[in-house]
């Protein structure tokens, strides 16, 4: 795990447009305490992203815009539906919305680098929807020491989501195999985030489509 939050206020310059300053400060304490933090309603007052990025999502989904997530590394990646069935396109902040939710990003690295010492230097974003049905099997994010992805985000974009429509992400002890720390429904405006090469997770089938963002900051830049 992390070490303790830095005594030093982290507060002290970092100003925020998008996320309340107290989740950025709720963020950091999860990922130094316990590997992971689930924060709701996490945006300042009228900043909320999530409607206009869903509507994008939903026009993404209706032009067909979407492909089949891909599972291994470089030449080795494939699609396989046994492991992973989500549909997903990468955000590159050429809309309005995609920049706002860029910069709030932005404040998010820069605060936890001063919080937590992490070295981050880098980001990358993908909308994933399931289908009902779909899942994502047991894995982690990241191999230990290859310093790629440190902290692993996910938003996310759901409309009316309750505990009969599935579609959890549950997160799994990495130091207890079978124990799992926390099985969390995917509700609107929710923000997961945990530590990438730590906490391994699984997404559990639902039974309606859902939407969601993926975004992980890294130590390394992403490959071309």
């Amino acid at each position: 795990m992390l070490p303790a939050v830095d005594p030093v206020s982290p507060l002290s310059d970092v100003s925020s447009s998008l996320f309340e300053m107290s989740t950025l400060a709720t963020i950091a304490e999860g990922l130094s305490s316990q590997g992971w933090c689930c924060v709701d309603q996490p945006f300042a007052a009228g900043a909320d992203p999530v409607p206009e990025l869903r509507a994008e999502l939903l026009t993404y989904q209706r032009q067909d815009a979407l492909v089949m997530a891909a599972v291994g590394r470089g030449d080795e990646r494939i699609s396989d539906r046994s492991i992973r069935g989500d549909r997903i396109r990468w955000l590159d902040g050429s809309s309005a919305i995609q920049a706002s939710l860029f910069r709030g990003l932005d404040e998010l690295q820069r605060f936890l680098n001063r919080a937590l010492f992490l070295g981050l230097r880098a980001y990358e974003a993908h909308f994933a929807l399931y289908r009902p049905g779909d899942f994502y099997r047991r894995h982690v994010d990241s191999f230990r020491g290859r310093a790629s992805r440190i902290v692993s985000v996910v938003l996310y974009l759901n409309d009316e989501w309750g505990p009969e429509d599935g579609g959890a992400l549950r997160l799994y002890d990495p130091n207890e195999n079978s124990r799992i720390l926390a099985t969390l429904l995917p509700q609107g405006s929710r923000l997961m985030c945990f530590l990438s090469e730590d906490i391994p997770h699984e997404v559990l089938p639902a039974t309606q489509t859902r939407y969601s963002i993926a975004c992980w900051f890294r130590r390394d830049l992403p490959a071309a």
